[in-house]
């Protein structure tokens, strides 16, 4: 039971990290389209990477320490809670900061 627990929480871990992956990416996409006026946004984005980098690296690792014993399941768990919290609290300040009011 408590390998499928593990399991289920890195996979919603990885589906946050890759959200916010690709939120990065099409910002990043849409900054580099407006040229000079979006290089703020286009530095803002590289100096978020990192983050969104190290949240799925632990997300796949998580996952990775699922196929393993109990404690192996309960790292799991703590790894992948603290990836997808700090995934889903990065794209979510990154959204408001970037919201169009249209």
């Amino acid at each position: 039971m408590l390998d499928l627990i593990a399991v289920l929480v890195a996979i919603v871990a990885l589906v946050a990290t890759l959200g916010y992956v690709g939120y990065l990416a099409m910002l990043n996409s849409a900054a580099r389209k407006r040229g000079a006026s979006g290089s703020s946004v286009s530095q803002y984005v590289r100096s978020r990477w990192p983050v969104a980098g190290v949240t799925t690296a632990g997300a796949a690792l998580a996952w990775l320490l699922t196929s393993g014993g109990g404690f192996a399941d309960v790292l799991a768990i703590l790894l992948a809670a603290g990836s997808g919290a700090v995934a889903g609290s990065s794209l979510s300040t990154t959204m408001t900061k970037y919201r169009s009011g249209g």
